[in-house]
């Protein structure tokens, strides 16, 4: 197989996948991994992909909001997995940010009815709780975005000042421990933004496709997050670099 064509297929797997590993494209192309290393590289600087630790992540999508019903039915799996794991930190009492993300709505649909306060811009996590006779809930309203159906804005980032919780569940579309997380959507990095402002602790939910990835938007560094959730599928190599900074790698 020429050069040029392995490159064609590599970008084509990695936008069908939205990642892949360095080893599994080594099994598929029949080549080692430090040749399928160099061609990661050289495709990254012809800007078809980004690299990641341990493999590649589709940069097809990143700098686009996808619409909910799409994002819904991604890495749901993993995405499950990862709030399940999220509401064991959740006790009776808490006050808690809960984001616009599907897996923030995964959280909402397992919550159980305990004494809560839950602060959204989400109108999908506020509809799920709308019946839960102990969880207290209060929406930020804002400009609506219709992909998200979320609330977001100048009008969103004020109310969000005159509340102060101890726990945040934000989710995002890139983890990098330099440059740290990151979202496709500028407003709703802002909104992110100043819900870690206002939080005594930060929870980041991520499956293994967030690991290595910048997205358009930066929401902050990694030094204002304590704890990152993620999936069984994210490998140590996803997550090496953050080990040696002072957050909590949890997988479920």
């Amino acid at each position: 197989m020429l050069v040029a064509e392995r490159h064609e297929k590599i970008t084509a797997l990695v936008n069908e996948k939205g990642s892949i590993r360095v080893s599994e494209l080594s099994q598929i192309f029949k080549v080692t991994e430090e040749t399928i290393r160099r061609d990661l590289e050289k495709l990254e600087n012809d800007g078809k992909l980004q690299r990641s630790h341990g493999g590649a992540v589709s940069i097809k999508d990143h700098d686009l909001e996808a619409p909910y019903f799409e994002r819904e039915i991604r890495n749901v799996k993993e995405k499950m997995a990862v709030a399940e794991e999220a509401i064991k930190y959740v006790a009776a009492n808490d006050r808690i940010i809960l984001d616009a993300s599907t897996t923030a709505w995964y959280m909402a649909k397992r919550l159980p009815d305990i004494p809560l306060t839950v602060l959204t811009n989400s109108m999908k996590v506020a509809m799920e709780l709308v019946n839960r006779e102990k969880i207290s809930v209060i929406t930020v309203g804002g400009s609506l975005l219709q992909k998200s159906l979320s609330f977001v804005g100048p009008q969103t980032n004020n109310a969000l000042e005159y509340y102060h919780v101890n726990k945040a569940f934000i989710s995002c579309q890139g983890i990098h421990a330099q440059r740290g997380i990151s979202d496709s959507n500028e407003m709703q990095a802002l909104v992110k933004k100043k819900m870690i402002e206002i939080s005594d602790q930060v929870y980041l939910l991520a499956d293994y496709t967030k690991f290595g990835v910048q997205a358009f938007s930066r929401i902050s560094n990694m030094d204002a997050i304590h704890f990152v959730i993620t999936d069984s599928k994210t490998n140590q190599d996803q997550i090496q670099e953050l080990m040696d900074l002072p957050i909590k790698v949890i997988r479920s």
